[in-house]
C-alpha cells in the first residue's frame, strides 16, 4: 500500500479513468451530503486563511498491468460517493462558466478535458469516470452531453439539478466555487494487487462518506475477491436482478432489513441490526463457502439470496402477481409487522416450492394479520413477537403444514396468546380506535369485508356520530341525558361512535337527525349513505348510549369474522399440546425455612413482587425449590436457614450486575436452573435484586435483544 496527499484536481487530472467495479454499490449521497460538500467548497473559496481542505481517501488497485503506451484503468474501492459528486459539481460548473475563465484554469473547455474527460480517447475511455449499471449511463450522458437512458439514475439526476440549482441562484460567485475546488486536498492510497487484500481495507476504511449499508458489506464481501469473470457472473445473474427488483429507492431502505429476516430464516437467531455483515460471514462459514476457490457453493449461496429475495420482494415491496395474495400482503404491511417476515419468508419459499398450497399461505397471512391487529386491539405489549416470529418454524409439521401453524398459535402462552373471540370482541369495542396507529386500516378491512367491488376508502373520512366539540349543542345534550359529559368522554372515539364519510365538512356539529337525513341534501345523509359501516343508522331516531353500545356490539361481530382466530377440533389440538407438568403435591409447608419469622417476610416480598412483574408469571412449589416461570424457570428460589438463594435462568455474561452481588455457576452442580446465583436475606435487598430477576424474565419474553 502506498498512501500520499494530493491535491483533489491534480490527482483527477493525472488519472487516465476510475471505473467502479460491480461489486460496489450503487451512488447513494442525497442532497444533505452533498450541500455539506457544497458549503465546505464555498467557505474554502471565500477564505484565505484556508490553503487546503481534506475530503477523504481515495483508495484503487490498478485493473491490469500498466505500460508504457498504455494506462490500466484505476479499479475505486473507496471512494466512489466523493468522486461522483465531484464530477456532478464540476459538470455544473463546466455548463455555467460558457466561454467565461472566472478563475485561472476553469473555462468549460478546460474543466471538461482536465477533470472529466479524456478527450482524445473514444468509446468508455473517452470517461474519466464509468460507474456502474444505471448509474454509469447516466453519468456518462450528462458529461458527454449524450441522451440521457430510459431508466436514468435518480441520485445522479437529482444531485446534478441542485448543484445547477446553487450555482444558478448567484449567491456564490463562479471565481469562489473554483477557488474552493482547487483547495480540495485528497489521500491517494494506492493498492498492490499481489500483497494488499482489498477487502480487510476496505472494512476498515473510516470514510468521511456516507455510511456503508450492511447489504453493501456482503455484497462486496462475495464479489470482491471473486476472478473479475465470475465476479461479473454472479453480479449480472443474480445481485443486479435483486437490485433491479428493489429499485433505486428502495434498496437502500430495505435491502438490510431483508438481509437481516434472511439470516434469521437461515440461523434461527435474529441479528443485531447494526450486526447483520458479521452475521452473515458466520452463515457463510456455516454453510461450508470458502470465497477463495469454493465456486460451486458460493454461487449457491448467492442464487439462494436472490430467491429469499424475490420473495421479501413479493411480500414487502408489492410485488406478488397474484391478487388475493397482492391483498393480504398489503393488509399486514399496513400493520407494520416487520418481524413477521422470517417467517413468511420461510411459507413463501415453501410455497414456491410446492410444499404450501396458495390457500394455506394466504389463510396463513390473514392468520398472522388477525393475530397482530387482535392483539393490538387487546393492548398486549409487541416485545415478544420477534422472539415469537423468529422461532416459529421450529414448530411446524410440514407434512400437516397449515394445521400445525393454527395449532402453533393456539399454543402460544399467556403473554404471547393469539386473542379469543371473547376478549378481542370485549377489547374492541371501548378501545380508543381514533388514535390507533392504523385506523384507516381497520375501518377498511370492515368496510370491505366480503365485497367483491371494493371500496376505496382514502376517498372518504373518518366522523365522529357524536361530535367531538367539548361544547355539545343542546340538541346533543338532551339526546344523551344528564350524564352527557361522561357518555362523550367514555366512547367519542371508540367503534360505536366511528364511521366514514366523504361530508365530514357538511356533518360537523350537527344533531344525529340531521346528519341522517341532510334536509337541503338527503343524498349526502348517513340514511342514502352506500357504505356497509352506515347500514343501519337510517332507521335510528337518536343517538346515544345505548345505540352507540349497540353498533359497537354489532361492528365488533363483524369484526371476529375478519381477524378470524386458528381453530382447531380438540383431540387434534391435544395431540400438539405438551404435556402439562403434574401437579406437584407441594407447597409452602414443604419448606421450613420458609416458615421461620426471618425469612417468610422476605419470600412473602419477593414472590409478590415477582408475580407482579407480568401477568403471565406462574408460581410452582417443587420438592427443593421454589419456580417462578413464563414459558420456563426465569428464577428458582432455594429456601435456606439465613437467606433465599437464586438462581437466575440467563447466562452470566448478559447479566447487568452494577453491584458486582452475583456469582457465575456455570457448570457448577445445584439446584435451580440458570448460571447467575445471587442470595437475599433482607427486605432491604428486594428493588435491587428484583432488577437482576427481571433481566432474566424480559429475555424470556423476547423483549432483551434489539427489535
Amino acid at each position: 500500500m502506498k498512501a500520499t496527499e494530493a491535491k483533489l484536481l491534480d490527482f483527477l487530472k493525472k488519472s487516465p479513468q476510475f471505473v467502479i467495479p460491480i461489486y460496489q454499490r450503487t451512488y447513494s449521497w442525497t442532497e444533505k451530503e452533498c450541500r455539506q460538500l457544497w458549503d465546505d467548497i464555498v467557505r474554502c473559496g471565500s477564505s484565505d486563511k484556508i490553503a487546503v481542505h481534506f475530503v477523504g481517501s481515495i483508495v484503487y488497485v490498478e485493473s491490469g498491468l500498466s505500460q508504457v503506451t498504455h494506462q490500466a484503468p484505476l479499479l475505486v474501492i473507496d471512494g466512489q460517493q466523493r468522486l461522483t459528486t465531484l464530477s456532478l459539481l464540476l459538470a455544473a460548473l463546466a455548463k455555467a462558466v460558457a466561454e467565461s475563465e472566472p478563475f485561472d484554469g476553469f473555462s468549460q473547455r478546460k474543466i471538461k478535458n482536465y477533470y472529466l474527460v479524456n478527450p482524445e480517447e473514444t468509446g468508455e475511455r473517452h470517461f474519466k469516470l464509468l460507474l456502474s449499471q444505471t448509474d454509469k449511463a447516466t453519468l456518462t450522458a450528462l458529461v458527454g452531453d449524450g441522451e440521457p437512458p430510459q431508466q436514468a439514475s435518480l441520485r445522479i439526476n437529482a444531485n446534478f439539478e441542485s448543484f445547477k440549482r446553487w450555482i444558478g441562484e448567484g449567491k456564490v460567485g463562479l471565481a469562489t466555487l473554483c477557488i474552493g475546488l482547487a483547495k480540495l486536498v485528497v489521500v491517494d492510497i494506492a493498492l498492490t494487487r499481489d500483497q494488499d487484500n482489498p477487502q480487510l481495507i476496505f472494512e476498515s476504511m473510516n470514510s468521511t462518506g456516507k455510511e456503508l449499508s450492511q447489504a453493501d458489506l456482503i455484497r462486496n464481501f462475495i464479489l470482491m475477491g471473486l476472478e473479475p469473470v465470475l465476479q461479473t457472473k454472479l453480479y449480472e445473474q443474480f445481485w443486479r436482478p435483486m437490485e433491479i427488483d428493489f429499485g433505486q429507492e428502495a434498496y437502500g431502505t430495505h435491502f438490510d432489513s431483508f438481509m437481516r429476516h434472511y439470516l434469521t430464516v437461515m440461523t434461527g437467531e435474529i441479528p443485531n441490526i447494526n450486526a447483520v455483515y458479521d452475521a452473515f460471514k458466520g452463515h457463510a462459514r456455516a454453510s461450508r463457502v470458502d470465497f477463495a476457490d469454493d465456486t460451486s457453493h458460493i454461487e449457491s449461496l448467492v442464487r439462494e439470496i436472490r430467491d429469499y429475495a424475490r420473495h421479501f420482494c413479493a411480500m414487502a415491496l408489492g410485488s406478488e402477481p397474484d391478487a388475493e395474495l397482492k391483498l393480504a400482503f398489503h393488509d399486514l404491511r399496513e400493520l407494520k409487522v416487520e418481524v413477521a417476515y422470517p417467517f413468511l419468508l420461510e411459507l413463501y419459499h415453501d410455497y414456491k416450492a410446492d410444499m404450501l398450497s396458495k390457500a394455506d399461505l394466504l389463510t396463513s397471512v390473514r392468520l398472522i394479520e388477525a393475530y397482530v391487529f387482535r392483539r393490538g386491539i387487546c393492548a398486549i405489549p409487541t416485545n415478544s413477537m420477534n422472539k415469537t416470529f423468529a422461532t416459529f418454524t421450529k414448530a411446524l409439521k410440514k407434512d400437516r403444514y397449515f394445521e400445525s401453524i393454527q395449532a402453533h398459535f393456539l399454543g402460544l402462552p399467556s403473554y404471547r396468546r393469539f386473542p379469543s373471540d371473547e376478549e378481542f370482541r370485549r377489547d374492541f369495542q371501548t378501545r380508543d380506535l381514533y388514535n390507533f396507529r392504523s385506523r384507516s386500516y381497520w375501518l377498511r378491512r370492515l368496510e370491505n369485508h366480503g365485497r367483491k367491488e371494493r371500496v376505496a376508502v382514502d376517498e372518504y373520512t373518518i366522523e365522529h356520530i357524536l361530535p367531538q366539540n367539548e361544547n355539545l349543542s343542546s340538541q346533543w345534550r338532551e339526546a344523551l341525558g344528564k350524564d352527557w359529559q361522561r357518555i362523550q368522554q367514555t366512547w367519542l372515539h371508540t367503534l360505536g361512535n366511528l364511521t366514514l364519510t366523504a361530508y365530514n365538512i357538511d356533518y360537523s356539529d350537527r344533531a344525529f337527525t340531521e346528519k341522517r337525513d341532510m334536509p337541503d341534501a338527503p343524498e349526502k345523509g348517513l340514511k342514502q349513505s352506500p357504505l356497509r359501516l352506515n347500514q343501519g343508522l337510517g332507521a335510528l331516531e337518536t343517538w346515544d348510549e345505548d345505540t352507540i353500545k349497540a353498533r359497537a356490539a354489532k361492528l365488533a361481530e363483524i369484526g371476529v369474522g375478519v381477524w378470524l382466530a386458528p381453530k382447531l377440533p380438540k383431540d387434534i389440538l391435544d395431540a400438539y399440546q405438551r404435556k402439562s407438568d403434574a401437579v406437584t403435591g407441594y407447597a409452602i409447608e414443604d419448606h421450613p425455612n420458609l416458615l421461620t419469622a426471618t425469612m417468610r417476610p422476605v419470600f412473602e416480598a419477593f414472590r409478590k413482587a415477582v408475580i407482579a412483574l407480568d401477568p403471565c408469571v406462574s408460581e410452582e412449589f417443587l420438592k427443593l425449590y421454589v419456580a417462578f416461570k413464563a414459558e420456563t424457570n426465569f428464577v428458582d428460589v432455594v429456601p435456606q436457614a439465613k437467606r433465599l438463594r437464586l438462581a437466575i435462568n440467563m447466562r452470566f455474561s448478559d447479566l447487568i450486575d452494577p453491584k458486582g452481588l452475583c456469582k457465575d455457576v456455570t457448570n457448577i452442580g445445584r439446584w435451580g436452573n440458570g448460571d447467575v446465583e445471587v442470595g437475599i436475606s433482607s427486605l432491604d435487598e428486594l428493588p435491587y435484586v428484583l432488577g437482576l430477576v427481571r433481566q432474566s424474565l424480559e429475555l424470556q419474553l423476547g423483549n432483551g435483544g434489539d427489535p
